[in-house]
């Protein structure tokens, strides 16, 4: 029995999945979830609106296209020295202008010091985050009161 039953570049299946079947599936569903909404949609988003207003505002945060894309940059870094002493003295004369008169500004210098390291504070450990699905199940059908499941002690020496 040979070990390779194709020759190498040929396939298995040459007429391999048909072209634009995967298209047309996806085509027929949404066809068919469109009917379906144009049927019984807005009963249905009604209803949920009513008896589940979390799993609502759900919804419509996820149909919000997320446009902004927030990107982290230094400008004080990038600029001179002479740019920020120009954007020091603008601050100065429109907080004049504001008071009515001059305006005390504190001036100094940072000087870097070393000092002994100090301990940090012993913090709480982080609160568990509420689980989900649990969550969804109070909205759904009223909060419950949840009980510790019991652990089974491990036997003596393991």
């Amino acid at each position: 029995m040979p070990t390779n039953l194709w020759q190498p570049g040929v396939s298995g299946n040459p007429a391999g999945r048909l072209r634009g079947s995967r298209n047309k599936l996806s085509e027929e569903v949404i066809c068919a979830l469109l009917r379906d909404f144009r049927k019984h949609g807005e009963k249905a988003i009604a209803k949920v609106r009513r008896e589940q207003p979390g799993v609502y505002l759900r919804c419509l945060t996820l149909l919000i296209p997320r446009e902004h894309k927030v990107e982290q940059s230094d400008v004080i870094k990038s600029l001179s020295d002479q740019e920020l002493e120009d954007m020091i003295e603008y601050i100065k004369t429109s907080l004049e202008a504001q008071a009515g008169g001059p305006v005390k500004v504190i001036e100094g210098m940072i000087e870097p010091t070393t000092g002994p390291a100090t301990a940090l504070p012993v913090l709480e450990p982080p609160k568990r985050k509420p689980n989900r699905l649990m969550m969804e199940v109070d909205t759904a059908i009223g909060p419950q009161e949840r009980k510790p499941r019991k652990r089974v002690p491990s036997p003596a020496g393991t």
